[in-house]
């Protein structure tokens, strides 16, 4: 009876500091989101991110599933961000927001959302599988930076590639029209895209996340910080 009533004091603090993290976290992220030139970096008709770091780092101390729900949060921003402070293609991240004839729909609600969660999401594993490659020694301490750099790549590309990709299978017309693209060149426009803005936010989630991680993911520092130790790493 006292060892069980002794537990769940135990259990508590660790659920209330899981849901502190979730929160600190979380509000990293909308810090960013609603700062003008940091997390949202306006060119032209897009903008590009870097709020898929904060997104990949907590996927690699939290887990998949608390990473997946700060990968929503950072879709929610997404989406409010798009809808009160809109560009000429925010339809594709909001149905709230129109060009003439042009309106986004259901389309866009899954651009929006279903590639951020899985940014909290593909690079836990991609951590885990890099991990199995290494060193005896490298996974004792359970830090890869190899396995770093391949997560905040994995992360930023998971992004990139899913949300150009789903516009064209969504929105092809409609991006083409506000891109004043011809239909038939869409696509090569979505290339020049991801090349433009997808490989260097890919470049700089993996330095990012190999200098962030290389500190975080230290156990030592994983346990002052109350960051679980059962992610298999």
């Amino acid at each position: 009876m006292n060892n069980s009533t002794m537990k769940k004091p135990a259990g508590s603090r660790y659920s209330t500091m899981s849901m502190v993290q979730v929160a600190i976290f979380g509000a990293i992220i909308f810090i960013m989101a609603f700062t003008p030139f940091l997390g949202y970096i306006p060119l032209g008709v897009t903008r590009a991110t870097i709020i898929h770091i904060p997104v990949i780092i907590a996927s690699l101390l939290m887990g998949p599933k608390k990473g997946s729900v700060l990968g929503f949060v950072f879709g929610l921003t997404s989406f409010i961000n798009n809808t009160i402070n809109p560009t000429a293609t925010s339809f594709v991240f909001t149905p709230f927001y129109s060009v003439g004839e042009i309106s986004g729909g259901i389309g866009s609600i899954i651009i929006c959302f279903v590639p951020r969660i899985l940014i909290g999401i593909v690079p836990y594993y991609v951590y885990r599988l890099a991990l199995r490659f290494v060193s005896e020694d490298t996974r004792r301490k359970g830090v890869s930076g190899i396995g770093l750099v391949l997560a905040g790549i994995s992360g930023a590309l998971v992004n990139t590639l899913l949300v150009m990709n789903l516009i064209f299978v969504f929105f092809r017309e409609a991006y083409a029209q506000a891109n004043d693209v011809a239909s038939s060149a869409v696509y090569t426009f979505i290339l020049s895209v991801i090349g433009i803005n997808g490989v260097p936010e890919a470049i700089v989630a993996g330095i990012l996340t190999l200098c962030i991680g290389k500190v975080l993911l230290k156990k030592k520092v994983r346990e002052r910080l109350g960051f679980r130790n059962d992610l298999g790493y």
